[in-house]
């Protein structure tokens, strides 16, 4: 009686297990169109973290030139830099959150020469200390001379400010980037950077005017042409432009790895950094589209 019952039971709960289990995989079938890759003229918006279900939007923006001064140096942008990802935005407050991309890479680390590499950010023979000018002749007079300047967030996605009115209006900030400056060369070590994540570059873009301090004059940004594809479903803003020019910059860290302090100061009096606000400056010209999360899960 006792071993008939629990034999009743074993099947009773394997039948419960064989329910579950369909349920779910018929859950899984039903949710796989969703998180396919987009296609077509979607396709833009393949790390938008569509498994969200809070998601509101997904963004892609692809700054295409523009250029970088920190200090004394100036990088220009050649090469293309994304930022990707998505936002959730309060329905009542209409604060937005910006959501990091699928696969993490929220702002791609794209390097960027430094024009002159280490030769034209050090000047050996001008080293007037015997013993820094040894170590920079060590270091620095060398084959390998070229440098890059890779521009990487310092913190979460969800610090990324968005607001669309003043992009749209170029009025207040349109983006705000928290980031910090790898400066990658063999001879100056895997870690040199302007800015980290305790002390990150936050830059304030608009597509209005800057107010900047002395010595750097206001500068003007521009929305670009608002263009809509066929469906109206792809908000696309192509040849804008997001500027700053009034935000500080912190020195260096981390530069010549063992000799970093003597590597350090030397980069840091070249560079022109620390560097106050009124002497840097961000131009970022490129494209900008959204679209809705719901539009895009469908395509």
């Amino acid at each position: 009686m006792n071993s008939s019952l629990s034999l009743a039971r074993i099947r009773k709960h394997s039948l419960a297990a064989v329910g579950m289990l369909a349920l779910a995989l018929t859950a899984l079938v039903g949710a796989a169109p969703a998180l396919a890759t987009p296609t077509g003229e979607y396709a833009v918006f393949a790390d938008c973290p569509l498994s969200n279900s809070s998601l509101s939007a997904c963004i892609s923006a692809k700054t295409e030139s523009g250029k970088f001064i920190v200090g004394k140096e100036t990088v220009p942008i050649e090469k293309v830099i994304t930022l990707q990802g998505g936002f959730i935005q309060n329905e009542v407050t209409e604060a937005i959150t910006f959501v990091a991309a699928a696969d993490g890479n929220t702002l791609s680390k794209t390097p960027q020469k430094v024009p002159g590499g280490l030769a034209g950010l050090v000047k050996c023979n001008e080293i007037s200390n015997i013993v820094e000018r040894i170590a920079c002749e060590l270091v620095f007079e060398n084959g390998v001379t070229g440098v890059n300047a890779t521009t990487e967030l310092a913190a979460p996605a969800s610090s990324i400010g968005l607001n669309e009115t003043n992009l749209i209006t170029a009025s207040g900030t349109a983006l705000s980037l928290p980031v910090k400056v790898h400066l990658e060369n063999p001879f100056l070590g895997n870690a040199c950077y302007v800015g980290s994540n305790a002390a990150p570059i936050v830059i304030n873009l608009t597509t209005g005017t800057t107010s900047p301090p002395l010595p750097n004059k206001p500068i003007t940004g521009n929305v670009g042409t608002l263009e809509v594809n066929e469906e109206s479903t792809i908000l696309k803003f192509s040849k804008n432009s997001l500027v700053n020019n009034s935000f500080a910059a912190p020195g260096t860290n981390g530069c010549g790895g063992l000799f970093s302090f003597l590597i350090g100061p030397i980069i840091n009096a070249k560079l022109g950094v620390p560097s106050a606000a009124g002497h840097n400056t961000a131009v970022l010209n490129g494209t900008l589209q959204q679209a809705s999360a719901s539009v895009v899960r469908e395509h």
